[in-house]
């Protein structure tokens, strides 16, 4: 959410950032904005003189009761009701047009990056740079539920019994290899200074207000029946909203956390082969990195933490890409992003397995993170990262690390948190 006071002084280059992401039909929300603030301005005004003219009406009331003239009294009286009848009215107006004007704010974009790339849509996302070197092996590699179900490692036959499509069973050492990858994504952000947390897994709509956009809450979240509570999407819904009306010492800046978490999203539509596999699911769990710090030091916070993402899946053997966002991929609060894509030596092309962004002051904001200095308070700059999303992850080590035999070499940053095994083997023949 912008400043008012910026959309007052800055309604072309607003306008200019609207058409930038290609949402015109949000154009008028600006000059329905400044309309709205002009009369709630009004409104206040006549507020606050009218209760300074009851009160020194009063006073007369009162001096002429005193002079036993109670006719002039009574005619104050009368004008003092008057004006009681009239803040009455502006009173309720008042809190209408905040709230109609609080909508409003809420809808309008963040301002994005100038370094940010024009585009409609994540198909005009840039690729800025590859690391390391995709393969594709002269074998043939299965489609990964294949690979795992060969491995006795997924049971989705029975997740679609307890729990319908987009659920999973993770068994044996597949299931192994997928919290090994989370425990050393948390020691590898452990090791980079950030601080381990587990957060609650259910926040309530405020909190969700305060860091997501409308359209990304009804996309993604899963309210609870009948309480004030939602499961996260990430844990950086929890992390923020840690903060919710907070003033943080600016001594203490930046802070720096990593946390673990399950994910629950709806992902609404049908994806084709991806249905049967877990590359798009209802829940996964994610070790999740998120920073928060003076306004001055966040783009190069945002260029430490996704080069953090790209160097853990490099130590995992996986080939990786980063890819800026384009101006209409990019979610209504979010100034930069970009997305990290892992290797698939299947589908020879790379995928999605996180996405870092810098978000400004936009969740500030709206949840009331502040610091203070000799000059004031003033809010802070929030972004978020993946580290890993597993089974994202888990299907880019697999499939980078499948064997002509079936097997699944286990990279050796992992092997310490397997037991010191090196490879998962089939029993399938």
């Amino acid at each position: 959410m912008l400043d008012l006071k910026f959309i007052r002084e800055n309604p072309d280059l607003v306008k200019k950032n609207i058409e930038k992401k290609f949402q015109n039909e949000k154009l008028p929300l600006v000059d329905e904005v400044l309309e709205l603030d002009k009369q709630i301005r009004a409104l206040k005004q006549e507020g606050e003189a009218l209760r300074a003219s009851r009160n020194d009406l009063s006073k007369q009331i009162g001096a002429y009761m005193r002079a036993k003239e109670i006719d002039k009294a009574n005619e104050i009286k009368e004008i003092v009701n008057k004006n009681n009848q009239r803040i009455a009215e502006i009173d309720p107006l008042l809190e209408e047009y905040q709230q109609k004007l609080m909508e409003k704010m809420m809808v309008i974009p963040q301002i994005v990056d100038e370094s940010v790339p024009v585009g409609k849509d994540d198909s005009e996302n840039v690729e800025i740079e590859r690391y390391g070197e995709p393969v594709v092996p002269k074998y043939e590699i299965p489609y990964h539920a294949d690979i795992i179900a060969k491995l006795n490692g997924l049971d989705k036959d029975a997740s679609a019994r307890t729990s319908g499509n987009g659920f999973y069973y993770l068994m044996g050492n597949v299931a192994r290899l997928h919290s090994a990858m989370l425990s050393y994504a948390r020691d590898f952000m452990i090791d980079k200074g950030f601080t381990y947390c587990i957060p609650p897994f259910m926040i309530h709509s405020d909190v969700v207000k305060g860091v997501m956009s409308f359209k990304e809450m009804e996309n993604m979240m899963y309210k609870i029946e009948g309480e004030d509570l939602y499961l996260i999407g990430t844990s950086e819904h929890s992390m923020i909203g840690r903060f919710k009306n907070q003033i943080v010492k600016e001594s203490e800046l930046p802070i720096t956390l990593t946390s673990y978490s399950p994910c629950f999203r709806k992902e609404v539509g049908a994806h084709g082969i991806e249905e049967r596999g877990i590359y798009r699911v209802h829940q996964f769990e994610k070790q999740e990195m998120i920073v928060i710090c003076k306004p001055e030091d966040s783009m190069e916070w945002y260029n430490k933490m996704w080069s953090y993402t790209v160097e853990f899946f490099r130590s995992l053997d996986v080939p990786v890409r980063t890819l800026e966002c384009c101006t209409g991929d990019l979610a209504d609060l979010k100034v930069k992003s970009c997305d990290v894509e892992a290797w698939s030596p299947r589908q020879k092309k790379y995928f999605e397995v996180g996405s870092c962004s810098t978000l400004g002051d936009a969740q500030a904001r709206r949840l009331g993170i502040r610091t203070k200095n000799e000059n004031g308070t003033y809010l802070v700059h929030t972004l978020n990262n993946t580290v890993v999303a597993s089974p994202r992850g888990l299907i880019a080590v697999i499939e980078n690390n499948y064997q002509e035999d079936g097997s699944i070499k286990i990279p050796k940053v992992l092997q310490p948190y397997m037991g010191g095994k090196e490879k998962i083997e089939t029993n399938i023949k």
